[in-house]
């Protein structure tokens, strides 16, 4: 059994192993990390040698931890990564370089479409049906997109939305919810299958999901990271927020999508969201304003030059083709933006 897992931020790791018995046997670990001393190596294949098959990661990371000389040093490895190689090596996981991808890239679209789609294109990847795609969004009118188990009335500020002109929308995944106007905001959808994260916790597979992101940013200029449990954040203050659903099932899917402030009316935000202090207390500001810095100022880049490096980045790590919305697709997910996403049971079902 084969397993890869990038650390995010960091390096590759390899495991390579059989399992006899319920035991795994002939552990092998590589990658492209750094580690000293160099006979630690063979320590961590023995710590794993003869372990249950059954242990989560934390606890193959127990053994490794427990097995490791004084003063090892790791850089770009972590013993709970090679504990998560091991647990997807046994779930027989993928690889993002497994599949073809496909990009879609189109016009602007009403936010309750945006909604609808993110429900039918996981459907069709969990069915086979679509091959792993990136979906960047075009937004045709302001909005709010609230998560799937927010209160309405908690979260949203009907009155000041209706007079910003913004629409309000809840989506299928968890989460806060997202200030959106057209040009000043950044959105991307990840449909992939379960398998591309097998063996990772629900927390692991945020930052697993998000890496090439971050190197994307890298690129730009800026130094961001992954900040448990759903944020991107650099120095200056987050800049984007995840989500995720999943499909469960004989064949199951991920949905993965992320908001990205590249300008923001702060003003406007804080006049429509009713941001609680109990949400900022774990924050470390006082202020909604000094929590979100837009990749306007961080980059200096147009919009659309932001978002084409980006394309560009997924594409020389990964590859992806050029794709598009089916016939099929798009009429099953305008049926579902009027008799789901746009229908007051749904936005209210949280009142």
């Amino acid at each position: 059994m084969h397993g890869e897992y990038k650390v995010p931020g960091g390096k590759l790791v390899v495991v390579d192993l059989d399992v006899v018995d319920g035991a795994l046997r002939d552990v092998r670990v590589a990658g492209d990390f750094f580690l000293e001393p160099d006979e630690a190596l063979f320590d961590i294949n023995r710590a794993l040698e003869g372990a249950n098959a059954d242990l989560p990661a934390p606890e193959l990371a127990g053994r490794i931890d427990a097995a490791l000389p004084e003063g090892t040093v790791m850089f770009g490895l972590t013993s709970e990564a090679v504990g998560v190689a091991v647990r997807r090596a046994l779930a027989n996981a993928t690889d993002w370089h497994d599949y073809d991808w496909q990009l879609i890239h189109t016009g602007p679209q009403s936010p309750a479409l945006h909604m609808a789609l993110d429900e039918v294109l996981t459907a069709e990847v969990a069915a086979g049906r679509r091959a792993p795609t990136l979906r960047v969004w075009e937004w045709e009118s302001p909005a709010v997109i609230i998560g799937s188990f927010q209160s309405l009335r908690n979260e949203v500020d009907m009155e000041s939305a209706e007079r910003h002109g913004m629409t309000v929308v809840r989506r299928i995944s968890g989460g806060g919810a997202m200030f959106v106007e057209p040009q000043s905001t950044i959105t991307y959808s990840l449909y992939v299958p379960d398998s591309l994260v097998q063996g990772l916790s629900f927390a692991d597979s945020y930052a697993y999901l998000d890496d090439w992101v971050l190197a994307a940013l890298g690129d730009m200029g800026i130094k961001a990271w992954y900040q448990p449990l759903n944020d991107i954040a650099t120095d200056a203050g987050k800049i984007a927020g995840a989500a995720q659903k999943r499909m469960v099932g004989e064949n199951g899917a991920v949905l993965h999508h992320v908001t990205m402030a590249y300008d923001i009316d702060a003003d406007k935000m804080l006049d429509v969201l009713r941001i609680g202090k109990e949400k900022l207390s774990d924050k470390g500001t006082k202020s909604a304003k000094k929590r979100v810095d837009p990749l306007r100022r961080q980059t200096g880049l147009p919009r659309a030059e932001v978002i084409d490096r980006m394309i560009a980045s997924f594409r020389n790590r990964y590859g992806c083709s050029v794709g598009e919305v089916t016939e099929q697709e798009l009429s099953r997910a305008q049926e579902l933006a009027q008799t789901k996403f746009s229908s007051p049971e749904w936005t209210a079902r949280v009142p």
